[in-house]
């Protein structure tokens, strides 16, 4: 079977009536390529002097990589980076031995109504890589290559793909498509990379003729190369790449190949020894449950 794997998530809240559906991690998975983080937000309705604000948190060990369908969402880390980011955009994230960030309603969009609609992503760094330096990237929309391969409209947000190669940086083999499927044409997804996984954004599809619903994660077999099909103009996302190198070790915003790792995170973070976002002074706790190494 072409599908090895259908993870249906669950909704988490975030504070504030902002609800994601997280697919990644998952009981039975934790990982697709790189991803071991999945988040689908919206789309919700910012209402005039309202926001969805995540105040600024630590990560180590992990990529955050933002990509909006619809909204707006200013970034500011411990760096100094300042970002808007808008949709079709790449904004990736490299946290290593840490970084400090929030993500804010932009502030001229304060009096205004708008929708937020978008996809986080959490990557994991190869264990060689963890302790490297953190950075931010930011990829403009207009950098992103797009190409049809007949009606299916397809754009190349990080790896490479039909001929072509996306400008945002990894540190491993990886993969993130954006496809925009027309009403009743096929598509044949090739096994672009070792793992692979498509979820459906936002109506139903075929995967080799099986029932992939709205808001489902299917996770491909190796080497499986599949047609895509839907009765209406439907847009998927397609996630992967090279295999973990290892488990990882996952609590509250830290990723570590080493448990350990994790605990020196928490007191740093406690101890406000991890940097700051300038300009703000709020921060988001760390959890009273706390992490340990036994």
């Amino acid at each position: 079977m072409p599908v090895m794997l259908t993870l249906g998530g669950h909704d988490k809240d975030l504070g504030g009536g902002f609800k994601v559906r997280r697919l990644l991690p998952a009981a039975q998975r934790q990982s697709v390529g790189p991803f071991l983080f999945f988040d689908h937000f919206g789309p919700v309705t910012i209402s005039p002097g309202g926001s969805h604000d995540v105040r600024p948190h630590p990560h180590i060990g992990l990529a955050t990589v933002t990509y909006l369908f619809d909204g707006a969402i200013m970034h500011r880390d411990s760096l100094g980076c300042v970002q808007r980011i808008a949709p079709g955009a790449i904004n990736w994230t490299t946290a290593a031995r840490g970084i400090v960030h929030s993500e804010r309603g932009p502030q001229d969009l304060k009096a205004s109504s708008y929708i937020n609609h978008g996809i986080q992503l959490w990557a994991a760094l190869p264990r060689e890589h963890e302790e490297t330096a953190p950075d931010f990237e930011h990829t403009p929309a207009e950098a992103i290559p797009s190409l049809a391969l007949g009606e299916t409209q397809v754009r190349l947000l990080i790896g490479e793909a039909f001929g072509q190669k996306s400008p945002v940086r990894t540190f491993a083999p990886t993969l993130y498509l954006d496809v925009q499927l027309a009403a009743d044409a096929a598509f044949e997804l090739p096994p672009l990379t070792h793992e692979l996984a498509v979820y459906a954004v936002d109506g139903d599809i075929t995967i080799d003729g099986e029932m992939l619903p709205a808001h489902r994660l299917a996770v491909l077999a190796p080497g499986a190369t599949v047609t895509l099909l839907a009765g209406q103009a439907t847009r998927l996302m397609v996630i992967g790449g090279d295999a973990l190198d290892g488990h990882r070790f996952m609590w509250w915003n830290f990723v570590s190949s080493r448990k350990e790792r994790i605990v020196q995170a928490s007191r740093d973070w406690e101890a406000q020894t991890m940097g700051q976002v300038p300009g703000d002074a709020e921060l988001i706790p760390l959890p009273e449950r706390r992490f340990t190494a036994e």
